[in-house]
């Protein structure tokens, strides 16, 4: 590790302990020429997932766009906020765990529903007639005999 006061490349670590939150490791290190010592923090990276929209473009994943987007969903139902964190916390690990760092509209969409559908049946025929961008009645009433 590079001192910050002379630049010396030659460091030793004195003291580790892991931080409060427990998702880094705070260092105290020592200048072995000029003999400051200094903190660095070791964070796991993480890399940051992406939407891949229907015309191709790339955005980032966003999370308070999902929970508006269910919130429009669920509005005027029954459904607690804390639900749809967890809905949208439940997708983020799924993808991580998957090691899925990119994702298309198309596929985050189905996996928004698969959750609706065993919430909130309501809910999940409002997500889907705007995901899904129902032309006509006979779209939305093949989409609620699917649901039946």
């Amino acid at each position: 590790m590079k001192c910050p006061f002379c630049g010396n490349l030659d460091t030793r670590v004195v003291d580790s302990r892991a931080t409060d939150s427990g998702d880094s490791i705070r260092r105290r290190r020592e200048c072995m020429k000029c003999s400051q010592r200094f903190t660095t923090f070791e964070r796991i990276e993480d890399i940051p997932l992406t939407v891949i929209k229907k015309d191709g473009t790339r955005a980032p994943f966003d999370r308070g766009k999902l929970i508006a987007g269910l919130g429009r969903a669920t509005a005027k139902r029954q459904v607690p906020a804390s639900q749809l964190e967890k809905i949208v916390s439940d997708i983020e690990i799924q993808l991580k765990n998957e090691f899925k760092y990119e994702i298309s509209s198309k596929e985050l969409g189905e996996m928004i529903l698969t959750h609706l559908k065993d919430m909130d049946k309501v809910a999940y025929v409002r997500f889907a007639s705007v995901y899904r961008e129902f032309k006509d009645i006979d779209e939305f009433l093949a989409e609620l005999k699917r649901l039946q």
